[in-house]
């Protein structure tokens, strides 16, 4: 129960922070790839983690894990630390 509730803080703080800090940047709207259809920013990524949790397609522990990895102070999906 402690996990549920966290992840939920977590994504509600994530989705604060992004929506706060959108203006000029690539996060100002959901982006998906043309191709494949996966989240390409961290906006399309934070709703589609969310998705899948409420689903039940992924533990509190695999969607914290995701964001961090994707969204964290060093993610993947951020604009200076993607490739293209």
């Amino acid at each position: 129960m402690e996990t549920a509730f966290f992840l939920k803080v977590a994504c509600a703080s994530a989705l604060a922070m992004l929506m706060a800090g959108c203006s000029g940047d690539d996060n100002d709207k959901p982006v998906y790839g043309e191709a494949t259809g996966l989240p390409v920013n961290c906006r399309a990524y934070v709703q589609v983690a969310v998705d899948g949790y409420r689903a039940k397609r992924y533990t509190a522990e695999e969607t914290m894990a995701g964001l961090e990895r994707n969204c964290g102070a060093n993610g993947g999906i951020w604009r200076n630390n993607r490739s293209d």
